[in-house]
């Protein structure tokens, strides 16, 4: 194991070789991998729309591994996992309360990406005491502005990308200059960078209900964030176009001492395509 590239020592710090594990709770059995050294406070990564296992950028994954215990999961009702997909925010919450739970940890540290963020914010507010530190990226908070028109933006993308033969998330995550389709696609061949044991892919009827919850959040009436009290980071490029700029902006005014970098230049995948910029900061904020 010590020869393998993606192992330090018998620890795996590479995401492409981190197995795929289960874990059953309530009836549903949840799939994840982690990777990283044991001990600690495991930091637990919550995944976009429409996203598996296979979505997470293990040129953000793995360098936070090196010194983390990592782990990811797949929502109830997406790829390898079982049950139905929940209609609202809330409810994928107490699913992932329900995971945590599960795997013995009763505290942790959330990295979320956009409908993890509005997970992991829907799950301190309910489960304050389970979160230590909280990085919430491309993400906003419930009933922000224009956060309802975000299956519109993905079901134009996805036409988009349909017509020209590309990942709809090259549309959606980064702008079309040169900048940002030149990220898009090294985006894209990193998450192809595993080869083994991939995970199985989303279903049409499982996008659609997460669509539907990411509408009722949008519509929901505004939450107290004041109530975070966890040290929170929060990220996001200036383009954003899923989930507006704006929002991030939005969060960092409500949430009491929160960071914020907004990257230029750069849309929803704002923290991808500064993945080794972003990296250090994320790192250096986990490990106050």
């Amino acid at each position: 194991m010590s020869t393998d590239k993606g192992a330090q020592g018998g620890v795996i710090t590479s995401y492409k070789d981190a197995p795929t594990g289960t874990v059953t709770v309530g009836g549903v059995t949840y799939a994840y991998r982690e990777l990283g050294p044991k001990g600690g406070i495991p930091v637990v990564f919550f995944v976009h729309l429409a996203a598996t296992l296979d979505n997470w950028d293990p040129r953000i994954i793995d360098p936070i591994a090196k010194k983390h215990h990592v782990i990811a999961f797949d929502n109830r009702g997406v790829g390898a996992s079982t049950g139905s997909v929940p209609d609202s925010v809330e409810a994928m919450a107490d699913d992932a309360v329900s995971f945590i739970n599960a795997l013995g940890y009763d505290t942790v540290d959330v990295f979320s990406f956009s409908l993890g963020g509005m997970v992991a914010q829907a799950l301190v507010d309910k489960h304050p005491n389970l979160v230590r530190k909280l990085i919430l990226t491309g993400t906003g908070p419930a009933g922000g502005k224009d956060m309802d028109k975000v299956a519109r933006t993905t079901y134009y993308d996805v036409l988009r990308a349909t017509l020209t033969r590309k990942d709809p998330k090259e549309f959606l995550f980064f702008n079309r200059n040169a900048t940002g389709k030149r990220a898009a696609r090294a985006f894209v061949e990193r998450l192809e960078e595993r080869t083994l044991d991939r995970d199985a892919p989303i279903t049409v009827k499982a996008f659609r209900t997460q669509l539907k919850a990411i509408k009722r959040w949008g519509r929901a009436a505004s939450v107290d964030l004041s109530r975070i009290t966890q040290p929170t980071l929060i990220a996001n490029g200036d383009n954003d176009r899923m989930v507006p700029s704006v929002l991030s902006e939005d969060l960092h005014r409500r949430i009491k001492g929160s960071e914020l970098i907004i990257y230029p230049d750069s849309g929803h995948g704002g923290i991808f395509q500064y993945h080794s910029e972003f990296v250090p900061v994320a790192l250096e904020f986990l490990a106050r």
